[in-house]
Order: C-alpha cells, then sequence, then structure tokens
C-alpha cells in the first residue's frame, strides 16, 4: 500500500494495466485510466467494451484481476464501496439501488447517516439537508415520501442526490444517469456537474449518447479513437487528442 506512483498535477486517480477477467470473459485488459481533477471525464463507447466495469472497479464495487489503483501518486486498493467512499469516491449507478419502501431522506443517508448524541440517528439533519439538497436539484420533493411512490425519473434524482450529501467528494461516477431523466432534469444535471467541477469535483460520465451532449451549450466534443478494451484513456478539458488506438472515445466539457 505504500507504492508511489508519478502522477501528473491535475490527474486525481490514475489506474495502471487493469485487467478482470470473468470466467470464460476477459473485461478489461491492461487498461490505464487518467481521471483528470475538476475536470468532466466522458467516456463514451459500446455494449460490452468494460466501461461499467472499469468504474465499479474504481467505485469498490468489483475488485481488479490485475493492475493498480494511484491517488495523490499513492497506490489504493478498494475492497468495499466504503474503502472508496473514504477516499472520496462516489457512483451513481445506472440501475437504481434505492430502498423503495423507505421515504426519500432514508435513502439519501443510508450508510451515511448523521447522529447526535453519539449514538441516535438526528433525522433532523437529515430532513434539512434532503430539503436542500433537492431544491438544489430542482426537485422539492418532501423528505417523508415514500421512493417507491415516485417515478422512475424522480427516483434516478434521489439517486444523485445520495452522492451530492457526501462531503469530501472528490471523485463522482456517473453511468448513464440521464437514462430515465425529461430534458429538463437532463438541464438540471448538467447545471450541478458545471457546479461540482468549479468547486475541484471530478465527474466520469458514462453515456452513449452522444446527440444529447452535442445539444447541451457550451460543450465541445472533439471525436478520437481510444479503446476502453486496451490502454485506455479519458479525454478532459485542455487535453490534446492522439489518435494511437481503436475504438470511439470522445473529449467534451461544459462551459457556462
Amino acid at each position: 500500500m505504500g507504492e508511489q506512483f508519478e502522477m501528473a498535477a491535475d490527474v486525481c486517480l490514475h489506474a495502471e494495466k487493469v485487467s478482470k477477467i470473468y470466467p470464460g470473459t476477459k473485461a478489461l485488459d491492461e487498461v490505464s485510466f487518467d481521471v483528470h481533477r475538476g475536470k468532466v471525464n466522458v467516456l463514451i463507447g459500446e455494449n460490452g467494451a468494460g466501461k461499467s466495469t472499469l468504474m465499479k472497479i474504481i467505485a469498490g464495487i468489483e475488485q481488479e484481476s490485475a493492475g493498480d489503483l494511484y491517488m495523490e501518486g499513492k497506490k489504493v486498493c478498494f475492497k468495499t464501496v466504503t474503502d472508496a467512499r473514504k477516499h472520496g469516491i462516489g457512483i451513481i449507478h445506472q440501475e437504481l439501488s434505492l430502498f423503495p419502501n423507505l421515504n426519500v431522506y432514508q435513502n439519501i443517508f443510508m450508510s451515511r447517516e448523521q447522529t447526535k448524541y453519539r449514538f441516535g440517528l438526528d433525522n433532523k439533519k437529515h430532513i434539512e439537508l434532503t430539503e436542500k439538497i433537492m431544491k438544489k436539484l430542482e426537485h422539492p420533493i418532501s423528505p417523508h415520501t415514500i421512493v417507491g411512490d415516485l417515478r422512475v425519473g424522480q427516483q434516478q434524482m434521489i439517486e444523485i442526490a445520495r452522492n451530492l450529501v457526501q462531503d469530501d467528494l472528490k471523485i463522482l461516477i456517473m453511468d448513464e444517469p440521464t437514462s430515465s431523466l425529461s430534458a429538463q432534469e437532463v438541464q438540471v444535471l448538467f447545471k450541478i456537474m458545471r457546479e461540482l467541477t468549479a468547486d475541484g469535483i471530478s465527474i466520469v460520465y458514462i453515456s452513449h449518447r452522444l446527440e444529447e451532449i452535442m445539444q447541451e451549450q457550451g460543450v465541445l466534443i472533439q471525436p478520437y479513437w481510444r479503446s476502453i478494451y486496451r490502454h485506455a484513456r479519458i479525454g478532459v478539458m485542455g487535453a490534446e487528442s492522439h489518435p494511437t488506438f481503436e475504438h470511439h472515445h470522445y473529449e467534451w466539457w461544459l462551459n457556462d
């Protein structure tokens, strides 16, 4: 765990030759990958290219078969989601991971509970923070609403809110975050992304909806070729394009 790795100043996380092998399948083959600090790192590729697998490894959901992860030049190992979260990494899943029988604030603070007097749950604070974050997301839903009673798009916003309450957030992974959102909700999400990057938070944005990104005002997309299956790197604002590997990959950023 004490191993060092020389990283560029604008890189907050580096994956070095990461592979993932399932029985009969090699999902990732020596992928090297940078997450740039305070930037939107967009990953676009075909189904089965390994995008979500790599992100699950970074988020502690899966463990790599080979290779290493580094943050701030130091080797890290995430055996669980909690390990990754302690390093400031959050993930918004494409598949909802909510509890439909619980209310909004209970879902948002699940495993992130605020306490008072060391042992008791501070539900008053839960409710106040839930109202604040849902107002920011332009979804003033009552904290007491049962999540199972919400439409899918609203549930997706709850999924997003769960990660925005993390105080030490450094990297936020968004896996197809707009799949269930309306056009208006997508614009709200893009606004939140701009605010997060302005605060120095890095975003890894997985999508296959190139046309959606192109429609956003202030988005610059520069196509070039990379492979997420081997030697992948993520393009970000200001990065130069060097088309040395095959497979689809694009770089873009959001401006006010």
